[in-house]
């Protein structure tokens, strides 16, 4: 494809404010008017068009909102051909000019070969990659190494509201043919080098809640007399993690997968330039000084977080209150071989432990409210070898073997639920933004993502 058309079609793209985080009917009628536009896209491909009717959204207020189709869509159906089917979502984050942008979000804006807009990297700008690629064998008039489908959402940054319910019903008839799933919604490692994903993090959040009373106190009225909710809180909070980060939970690291010679080697590959990574951070130190710690502490150790507290005073000024109940908010990412159920009950048990030695009268309640799998591919599989080839056709270079630290939970889905083979392909390079201000997308990282992908095609389909 033509690099100035796929650009134009990119700039197209992210000029729709598709907002799916704020739900209101501005942003929703837009969401709609990418997936129509998307549809179109991939019917003068000539792939088999459904925009799946996704029903409404029930909001917390009472009110609903339409969720946008989503897509299925197929290109080639030879039985002899491999079928690879690409998963991406068109909804980005919110994004506004005086939130620090320094060009309109939803202008896409060239600057010195970055292209700035939102949703450029995250996730417009790869699922247009994947659509070139295509049409590049199309302008070529040759026929497609391998039979292609789509499944495109509009809802992944507000947590793909439905569509595991949809997966499941299509996974024998639009899954059935599948072989393999790919999806390129993350970043590389480096500015230059590119990465293949095969796991990412689990995550189970949890609140704790402390409750002497709804209403607050007035500390000079009842300070000296009460057990206050903040310090049981911040004694909860304090009692899960040390100052080296090892989470204090008894037994939490008892499923975690044994580290192995050859899982040691794939972190001795990897090409990070510490010095570059703290200063693009903008962090002094880290906890750990070598790159293979840094990365197993990102990626194959759990890690646990303090969010924050809600019901506390954190105004400017100096309010002389007792909060009556406050509720903390903390996470751990989960790696293989961690259960999410059997972590919700080492954390509650170790609380309730922490709680009934402070011999406070105040209730405390633990909630997991949301328990997330870690995902994690087996990299000898066809398609690892055929992306890793195609990274040496296109980038003269082996990729970064990486897993991620975050957690994306569609990967797992995929897995478990439809049972095929899943990569991660990513094309963004590591200071993309995505989600924060600024986001973009290197020229050179979107036309190179276009070969490769095409590349992709031809390797599976001798590998396959």
């Amino acid at each position: 494809m033509d690099p100035k058309l796929g650009r134009m079609m990119l700039k197209e793209w992210v000029a729709i404010e598709s907002d799916s985080v704020q739900p209101v009917p501005r942003f929703r009628q837009e969401l709609f008017r990418m997936m129509a536009m998307a549809a179109d896209t991939l019917q003068r491909l000539g792939a088999r068009v459904a925009s799946v009717d996704m029903g409404p959204q029930q909001l917390p207020n009472g009110q609903s909102l339409p969720i946008p189709p989503v897509i299925l869509a197929e290109l080639g159906s030879d039985p002899t051909k491999g079928t690879v089917c690409f998963y991406g979502h068109l909804d980005v984050q919110p994004a506004d000019r005086g939130d620090g942008w320094l060009t309109d979000p939803y202008v896409l804006t060239e600057v010195e070969g970055k292209l700035y807009g939102r949703g450029a990297t995250d996730n417009k700008g790869p699922v247009l990659a994947w659509i070139n690629a295509v049409s590049a064998f199309r302008a070529l008039e040759q026929d497609l190494p391998v039979n292609i489908k789509f499944i495109i959402e509009g809802m992944e940054e507000a947590g793909s509201v439905a569509l595991e319910e949809l997966v499941e019903k299509e996974k024998d008839r639009f899954f059935s043919g599948v072989d393999y799933i790919v999806i390129s919604d993350n970043l590389w490692i480096s500015q230059r080098k590119p990465a293949i994903t095969y796991g990412t993090r689990g995550n189970s959040y949890f609140t704790v809640e402390v409750k002497c009373r709804d209403q607050d106190f007035h500390s000079g009225t009842f300070g000296g007399i009460l057990h206050e909710p903040m310090a049981d809180l911040v004694a909860l909070l304090g009692s899960l993690v040390d100052s080296s980060g090892h989470i204090l939970v008894p037994g939490i690291y008892d499923e975690v997968a044994p580290l192995t010679e050859e899982e040691i080697n794939t972190y001795k590959a990897i090409h990070l330039d510490l010095e570059e990574y703290r200063n693009s951070s903008r962090v002094e130190k880290f906890l750990f000084d070598t790159k293979e710690e840094i990365l197993m502490h990102l990626w194959r150790y759990p890690s646990l977080s303090i969010h924050g507290i809600e019901g506390a005073f954190d105004e400017p000024g100096a309010k002389t209150v007792i909060p009556g109940r406050v509720i903390g908010k903390f996470s751990i990412r989960l790696v293989p071989h961690m259960n999410v159920s059997v972590v919700e009950k080492q954390v509650t048990r170790h609380l309730e432990d922490v709680f009934s030695k402070r011999n406070s009268s105040n209730k405390m309640v633990v909630s997991m409210t949301l328990g997330l799998h870690p995902w994690i591919a087996n990299i000898n599989d066809t398609q690892y070898l055929a992306a890793k080839r195609a990274i040496r056709t296109v980038f003269g270079t082996e990729p970064d073997m990486i897993r991620d630290g975050s957690t994306i939970p569609i990967a797992e889905m995929f897995q478990e639920i439809v049972h095929k083979s899943v990569v991660l392909i990513p094309l963004g390079a590591v200071d993309d933004g995505e989600h924060s201000q600024n986001e973009k997308i290197n020229r050179w990282n979107y036309i190179e993502g276009t070969k490769l992908f095409a590349a992709f095609f031809l390797e599976m389909a001798q590998l396959h």
